[in-house]
């Protein structure tokens, strides 16, 4: 098992789960994830971090920006949204339930959303032995 935590913010990765092997939380929340779902939730955060990144440089101090994405997962889908200055930003999210699943919309805060982003992206989610679609 691997646990990742910090202010506001918590990820922890459990292969002997076979169902939703991947805990992620905020500071007053927390929810088990599938493989697929964690990956996908992984991806459109480091989407929407690169668009950010590319973008910040043309943003005056007193500008804010909102930028958002959202996947189809077959049944059901994933939205998210990055919301913040040229110093600062936050994370939320909405899985949106395929037929007989939960759904849960939920966020980290400033400093909170870019240190899960950082630990997300230090994981290979894709490289999991968990059940899914293979990488593509």
């Amino acid at each position: 098992m691997q646990v990742f935590e910090g202010e506001g913010w918590r990820l922890r990765l459990d292969p002997d789960r076979s169902h939703h092997p991947v805990l992620i939380g905020g500071s007053d929340w927390a929810s088990e994830f599938s493989w697929r779902e964690a990956r996908e939730l992984g991806d459109l955060a480091a989407a929407l971090v690169h668009e950010w990144e590319a973008l910040v440089d043309r943003l005056m101090p007193e500008e804010t920006l909102v930028l958002e994405l959202e996947r189809e997962l077959g049944p059901g889908s994933l939205w998210m949204e990055l919301a913040g200055d040229c110093r600062r930003w936050s994370l939320r999210f909405v899985l949106s339930p395929e037929p007989a699943r939960r759904g849960l919309e939920a966020g980290w805060g400033p400093g909170a959303a870019q240190a899960f982003c950082t630990a997300l992206r230090s994981l290979d989610l894709r490289a999991s032995a968990g059940p899914g679609p293979p990488p593509g």
